[in-house]
């Protein structure tokens, strides 16, 4: 069973870089039972291999992550192949272009490469959300999307 840090540390540790944390006070519960427990937190970030490099904004990201690592807790790098492969409009004023599979899986191998430099591989769990994703069928879609409003769904 690991040792970890004392709550305190652990926050002093991943509050370095950041601006703010947004609902501190479920992440101090988190640790504290992580700590009880003696069972790491599983921290999950995703991104969708749209372009073939990481970029300075990634970066950020998975740096906070390593910081996890460091803590002694499980990291999951989530590709987004499935929803990499559907244009996506957010933040700019034309869509993205779909990609194909096979240009999806050439983008997610040049991150994996990358991401490396900065997260322990052999402490890095790597999953792809057409696990799940590629196996819902039209009607799970329409369930799924009548729990949300559209406002919600933009928000994003």
């Amino acid at each position: 069973m690991p040792e970890f840090q004392t709550v305190d540390q652990q926050l002093e540790y991943i509050r370095k870089g950041a601006f703010e944390i947004i609902r501190e006070s479920d992440l101090r519960e988190k640790l504290a039972r992580s700590r009880a427990s003696g069972k790491s937190l599983r921290v999950k970030a995703g991104f969708d291999p749209t372009a073939p490099d990481l970029h300075l904004g990634h970066t950020v990201l998975l740096r906070k992550l390593k910081h996890f690592q460091d803590l002694g807790h499980s990291v999951i790098f989530l590709v987004g192949d499935f929803t990499g492969m559907i244009g996506d409009p957010t933040g700019r004023s034309a869509t993205r272009p779909p990609l194909s599979p096979e240009e999806i899986m050439r983008n997610a191998k040049t991150y994996m490469s990358q991401v490396y430099r900065i997260l322990d591989s052999q402490k890095t769990e790597v999953r792809f959300n057409s696990e799940w994703l590629g196996k819902m069928k039209s009607e799970d879609w329409v369930r799924l999307a009548a729990k949300y409003t559209v406002s919600q769904m933009l928000e994003r």
